[in-house]
């Protein structure tokens, strides 16, 4: 018998022959003691792969751990998986209709099963303990590729006709399945190589259905204890509601929608939801002449400024007066701004903020005096008094703007009846199918991307790299705070991936296959795939949408 071929794996610059078919799990798991948390893939040649994937040629190779984005969004899906197993499992496959995984919340993603059984306590612990079962047996994850047209097929046999439709305007000839033992189904990306690894999980009853807990990247063995958020759960099932009525559930009813030209009606429906929700919210606060103070805040890329204006055009139908101010406008001189762990200016840190001065302002306004207002030169990085004067009429209106809005720290010497607190979002309701949801801040970053490029040159490649930075200053600065609104308002729009697929696409294609930021650029244009692209010009010019691909109406850059 002939002896296997060997081949140079080289790790963090020390070589070791392996012979041929062994997995890259081996590997991993002989160098496992020197990550802080759990393998989960591997990096061969700078190429992105699953552990299962075997060594057939000399390779340089690198590990993915469950604290980077691809290595928890990878345990994420897996668990999803292992969740939709263990449900069939208990409650049987012929009684269940449809599992849907709707939308992330609180650390979790709530998912809402359908068919002839009760979802009660007594169900959900048992599909919990059928999860630690199948764990612990350390079930493969197996992996099998098939033809479009017979993944169709399947799809169709087993009712799913989110990826029936979905897979019906895919190109590409293969389509990778995933299966614990009979179970099969398709996921948008990689996944674990065994059961054994899904050790951190848990379920929690909510709404009409459950929430399935996952750890976070900064915690990756921890579950985290399950905070229900009442407000922004009413907001995406509100949105979820509106996808359904209007038949537009999920990337495939989309394109059906696009192919028969049905678009134009969409985009005019959507928008006036967007404009009438706004119009309800100038209404409650024209009901409450105490309100003399509207607090704006959200993510990056969320719509803000395009939302404060079509705000004011609501506010002044009621007769009042709007004046927009910026929160940035009272940053500190640059020099006085603290700085994160690498040394770096923490530029969203509450501390960049003139507290002291905003407070001032604010209360001698609402006194009846006049101020001066500040300008923030972002170019010397000091702060300016340029002429700029206001003093506060009957009918006029504060509508200030900021990512600390709706921290009390900012507003902390001003009467909390006359504020009044938003929080906006571009929380995605389309998804990709009925298991594989879109991130909303997939969403916010294909927005950034495109705003990016077209108002301050930044490439896609630099954009990606701001983003972990802009993500860890939303996780602590603006998420904690959402529940605190008055009302959340969704910003986001059913069809705008399409219209942005355009715009993104190009950008994404020009980040360098060597740069750090090509995997994530990879990611996005698979992504990109699923959808049909359609042209802008239908778009009205006062759309939310228009502040990130350009021709609004307002002074959006």
């Amino acid at each position: 018998m002939s002896e296997r071929k060997m081949y140079r794996v080289v790790v963090n610059g020390t070589a070791k022959e392996y012979p041929a078919g062994t997995a890259y799990r081996i590997i991993a798991a002989a160098h496992q003691a020197e990550f802080d948390a759990p393998i989960v893939l591997v990096t061969v040649n700078g190429k992105l792969c699953e552990l299962f994937k075997t060594i057939d040629r000399d390779a340089a190779v690198g590990f993915v751990t469950m604290r980077e984005a691809a290595g928890i969004q990878t345990y994420q899906r897996s668990a999803v998986l292992l969740a939709l197993k263990a449900f069939y499992d208990v409650a049987g496959h012929d009684r269940v209709q449809k599992i849907a995984v709707e939308f992330s919340v609180s650390k979790g993603l709530y998912m809402e099963p359908s068919g002839d059984f009760i979802l009660d306590q007594t169900l959900l612990g048992q599909v919990e303990a059928r999860m630690r079962s199948l764990a612990e047996q350390k079930l493969p994850i197996e992996k099998r590729s098939v033809n479009t047209d017979d993944a169709v097929e399947i799809f169709r046999a087993h009712g799913m006709h989110d990826k029936e439709k979905l897979f019906s305007y895919r190109r590409v000839s293969k389509v990778n399945l995933y299966r614990i033992n009979e179970f099969e189904d398709y996921y948008y990306g990689y996944m674990v190589p065994d059961t054994g690894y899904l050790k951190w999980f848990k379920l929690y009853l909510y709404g009409e259905g459950f929430v399935l807990q996952l750890p976070e990247k900064s915690h990756p063995t921890v579950v985290p204890p399950f905070m229900p958020q009442e407000k922004l759960f009413r907001t995406l099932q509100e949105s979820n509601h509106w996808s359904n009525r209007l038949g537009v559930g999920a990337v495939g009813d989309l394109n059906d929608l696009i192919v028969r030209g049905g678009l134009g009606d969409l985009i005019l429906i959507q928008e006036a939801l967007m404009e009438k929700k706004l119009a309800q919210i100038a209404e409650t606060i024209a009901g409450d002449r105490r309100k003399k103070i509207i607090l704006i805040a959200g993510p990056s890329s969320s719509g803000k400024t395009s939302f404060s204006y079509r705000l004011s055009v609501q506010l002044r139908t009621y007769g009042l007066r709007p004046h927009p101010i910026a929160v940035d406008n009272y940053f500190r001189d640059r020099s006085l701004a603290p700085r994160d762990a690498e040394g770096n200016y923490n530029f969203e840190a509450i501390e960049c903020v003139d507290v002291e001065l905003f407070n001032d302002q604010m209360r001698a306004l609402l006194d009846g005096e006049e101020v001066k207002l500040p300008t923030y030169n972002f170019v010397t990085g000091k702060q300016e008094f340029r002429g700029n004067t206001l003093r506060l009429e009957p009918d006029d209106i504060l509508v200030i703007e900021g990512i600390h809005c709706l921290n009390d720290r900012l507003t902390y010497r001003l009467p909390a009846d006359c504020r009044y607190r938003i929080y906006i979002s571009a929380l995605t309701q389309l998804n990709i199918d009925e298991h594989n949801r879109i991130p909303t801040t997939d969403g916010r970053l294909i927005r950034r991307i495109v705003r990016d490029a077209r108002t301050r040159g930044i490439s896609a490649q630099e954009t990606i790299a701001r983003w972990n930075s802009v993500r860890k200053g939303e996780e602590e600065n603006i998420f904690p705070y959402q529940e605190s609104a008055d009302v959340v308002f969704n910003s986001a729009l059913i069809y705008e991936l399409s219209v942005l697929k355009t715009y993104a696409e190009p950008l994404l294609f020009s980040v360098p296959k060597n740069a750090p930021e090509y995997q994530e650029a990879k990611r996005l244009l698979k992504f990109f795939d699923y959808f049909l692209a359609v042209s802008s010009e239908e778009i009205p010019r006062n759309s939310l949408l228009r502040e990130f691909i350009g021709g609004s109406l307002f002074p959006v850059g």
